[in-house]
């Protein structure tokens, strides 16, 4: 922000090398304090084979981001002006997740990477190994860098160097860290969308009639700290009946080879009918976000995470079973309400026969010699335990 200049860039990829070749870098003035990012791609492409796939994508990409906004513009290269298409995904909100900070490693981090231990005694500037320990990395305190020290057994002291540690102890190290147990890392080192905004993005782009959402707290992934957060929605425009699930991986959408991705499975396997939710016919929208610094694809399209991940699967699990029973509660409360404004309508029926009985009634009371009250007491004859007179035709 008030920034006195603007900085313009021109550039394309060179895909063999991997690299950018830029070809304009300037800086203009900015006297009005302008601030912000604005990016503009062209790309030529079989647009009639992937049209829904490039609207799909970029809808998908305004729902987990809301506080930006698209513009698509897609120009025929004939003279058919017909088929071209303008579309604007307008921001709804201003809020944007907060930036992450850095982060040391995760001690699990050491059962994926048999090197780490190695390489980091090697680079570190700390002068003892329990100063080590608690530097190097996360999740562990200088009273826990103790214990682990004396763990070690034989050979290792808490003010030993790092740099005298030996190929035969830095492995022992390896084998400690890979099995010990270790608190989950906090993840200020991780931008989810939050639960605000991937609502805010579902009900611009959807509209559902009822939505659910849930973000789980940071966990320890394969040594990497991991965050998954989901929404559950009901009803919404342009949305089929049955299940309509949207993945993301670091807030970028994941269109193809959706069967074989965890969030698909865990799905498939939960049963909606507890939740009073029919899969069937109701339009069940199902958006899980995964934000990890190293999400664990399968296969070299990165586009599906596996279903073998006991940990993922868990937290995805669960963030979905926490949208769903958000979710009954509503639907309960709902079919409640609904059950009484039955059973008040078809009450409301009886309403004027009431009034009219209740009008007769306290009519012949009036005209009546004598109260009500006193004429129960009358004793044996012709009136005894008569109130008022029964007009039997009525």
């Amino acid at each position: 922000p008030r920034q006195k200049f603007i900085s313009e860039y021109v550039l394309d990829i060179d895909i063999e090398r991997n690299e950018p070749n830029v070809h304009k870098a300037e800086k203009a003035p900015n006297p009005e304090d302008w601030h912000g990012a604005e990016l503009s791609v062209i790309i030529e492409g079989n647009w009639t084979t992937y049209r829904t796939k490039v609207l799909s994508y970029l809808r998908q990409l305004a729902i987990v981001t809301p506080y930006a906004q698209f513009h698509f513009r897609y120009a025929s290269a004939g003279d058919d002006s017909r088929s071209n298409v303008d579309a604007t995904f307008r921001r709804r909100t201003e809020v944007m997740p907060a930036p992450p900070s850095t982060t040391k490693h995760h001690p699990s981090a050491a059962k994926e990477n048999q090197l780490l231990i190695k390489d980091l005694l090697s680079a570190t500037r700390e002068k003892t190994l329990q100063a080590f320990f608690h530097k190097e990395f996360t999740s562990i305190n200088k009273e826990h860098a103790g214990r682990l020290v004396a763990e070690l057994g034989k050979g290792f002291e808490p003010g030993m160097s790092p740099q005298d540690v030996s190929e035969t102890q830095a492995t022992r190290i390896q084998q400690l860290l890979s099995y010990a147990r270790f608190s989950d890392p906090d993840g200020t080192c991780l931008s989810p969308a939050g639960e605000y905004n991937l609502r805010l993005g579902i009900m611009k782009e959807l509209g559902p009639d009822w939505i659910a959402s849930f973000e789980g707290p940071a966990l320890a992934c394969g040594g990497h700290p991991l965050i998954v957060e989901a929404c559950v929605s009901l009803g919404g425009k342009d949305v089929k009946s049955g299940f309509n699930i949207f993945r993301f991986a670091n807030r970028i959408p994941l269109l193809f080879e959706a069967g074989s991705d965890v969030v698909t499975r865990c799905v498939q396997r939960l049963q909606w009918g507890n939740y009073k939710i029919d899969k069937n016919n109701d339009k069940i929208g199902v958006f899980v976000s995964i934000v990890s610094t190293k999400i664990p694809f399968k296969g070299t399209s990165k586009e599906y995470i596996g279903d073998e991940n006991a940990e993922i699967a868990e937290a995805v699990d669960r963030a979905i079973r926490a949208c769903a029973s958000q979710l009954k509660g509503k639907i309960v409360r709902a079919q409640a309400a609904k059950e009484r404004r039955a059973r008040k309508k078809v009450l409301s029926r009886y309403i004027p026969d009431c009034a009219r009985a209740i009008a007769a009634m306290l009519s012949a009371a009036a005209k009546a010699d004598e109260p009500p009250s006193k004429r129960a007491r009358v004793g044996p004859g012709t009136s005894a335990g008569k109130l008022w007179p029964v007009d039997t035709t009525w």
